[in-house]
């Protein structure tokens, strides 16, 4: 690692012709308020919580979806180099920042830091019970796995440890910094890509609010129950605790 990462941001991506709905629902379940929006064609806005430093944002694609990772430096360039010598492309730069691709294939971005420090508080739900988006997992195939696992670890410099299964590896960031980073091997390989994780002190409490407010059943896993948002997009509730991020137990 080069330098430390002072900051994180989640990304949601969805398509342009579902990113309102996909906005209001991210707004609703994290009580955040969307920034005015900005780019060349008004493509992303971040989610501005009540209490501390926003660490989640939303952009607009014109295809696909799913989710990514920005991570905040003081010094852009040296981030970028080190990323490139661990395996990485630079696939866009632009003024300050530049988009990258890990050796698996996954987009992030690199960001200069704006002096983020305050991580926002676990969103408190009626009848006591609490919950906070806290990491991007990566989905990754068999073949990139053990690359990713060395990429991440290595440019992170976070703790960096096997996951509850087999299949999970745990890239945990300083407590202070608002989101993690979960590597999940697939079956079998398909290209990789990344969604959202919300950890819950209940998630059936979780999930009945997010149905309410339109999103929709996919599956239920061991600790996990994975969700679909209004515009199309899955992301994950966790039985994690909301404030340590560590499985009960």
């Amino acid at each position: 690692m080069s330098q430390p990462i002072r900051w994180t941001y989640a990304f949601v991506d969805r398509p342009v012709e579902g990113f309102g709905r996909a906005r209001d629902f991210w707004t609703a379940v994290t009580r955040t308020k969307p920034s005015p929006p900005r780019g060349e064609r008004d493509e992303f806005v971040t989610l501005v919580p009540e209490a501390g430093d926003a660490c989640l944002k939303a952009q607009a694609v014109r295809s696909g979806g799913g989710a990514h990772l920005d991570l905040v430096v003081e010094d852009v360039p040296a981030l970028v180099a080190a990323a490139c010598r661990l395996g990485a492309d630079v696939v866009a730069g632009h003024p300050g920042w530049a988009v990258l691709r890990s050796p698996g294939g996954l987009s992030f971005c690199a960001v200069p830091w704006a002096g983020e420090s305050v991580r926002p508080p676990v969103v408190e739900e009626p009848g006591g019970t609490a919950d906070r988006l806290d990491q991007v997992c990566l989905d990754l195939g068999p073949s990139v796995f053990d690359a990713e696992v060395a990429f991440w670890s290595g440019l992170t410099g976070w703790e960096s440890r096997p996951g509850s299964l087999p299949e999970f590896h745990v890239v945990r960031p300083p407590a202070a910094l608002p989101v993690r980073i979960l590597l999940q091997r697939l079956g079998a390989d398909h290209p990789s890509s990344a969604h959202l994780d919300i950890a819950c002190a209940d998630v059936g409490a979780t999930r009945a609010r997010h149905e309410r407010l339109g999103a929709a059943f996919v599956a239920r896993g061991a600790h996990w129950t994975v969700m679909r948002d209004p515009a199309g997009g899955t992301y994950c509730l966790t039985g994690r605790d909301p404030r340590t991020g560590g499985l009960p137990g």
